[in-house]
């Protein structure tokens, strides 16, 4: 995994959601849960950067939902999945706040997955602008 720059100007409290410019990929042993060049990288002040995939690019079919819940006082309630893949299993792999509050509205319908558990691979994506042109 790409490091993560902490976002400076945040103050305390504070959370900060912007879109990461590149791809990223999870995995559970070797299956792909989710692929997407369209996450989403959440800063909030005494935490690590998590990475959020839309929902539309994680495969469901790999997760079960679970009753465990918590409560962020700057997102709202978050729901969590177990992943079944490869012969092999683990809870809380995945969780997601699905009707989050104002503060965390941009990723509803996103997940975010357990560092812990799962491989996440942020592979920025190439600028253009800046690549050196090398004469022949």
């Amino acid at each position: 995994m790409q490091p993560l720059a902490a976002n400076s100007t945040s103050r305390p409290g504070a959370l900060t959601i912007t879109p990461f410019n590149g791809t990223v990929t999870v995995r559970f042993s070797d299956a792909i849960i989710a692929s997407t060049e369209r996450a989403k990288v959440v800063h909030e002040d005494g935490h690590d950067p998590v990475f959020y995939i839309p929902f539309e690019d994680i495969y469901f079919d790999l997760l079960e939902k679970t009753n465990t819940t918590t409560h962020s006082p700057l997102k709202g309630t978050a729901s969590y999945w177990r992943v079944h893949a490869v012969g092999g299993a683990a809870d809380d792999f995945m969780w997601a706040y699905e009707t989050p509050d104002t503060p965390a509205k941009p990723i509803a319908r996103h997940g975010a997955f357990d560092p812990d558990k799962a491989r996440i691979d942020a592979d920025p994506a190439e600028d253009k602008r800046h690549t050196p042109h090398i004469p022949e």
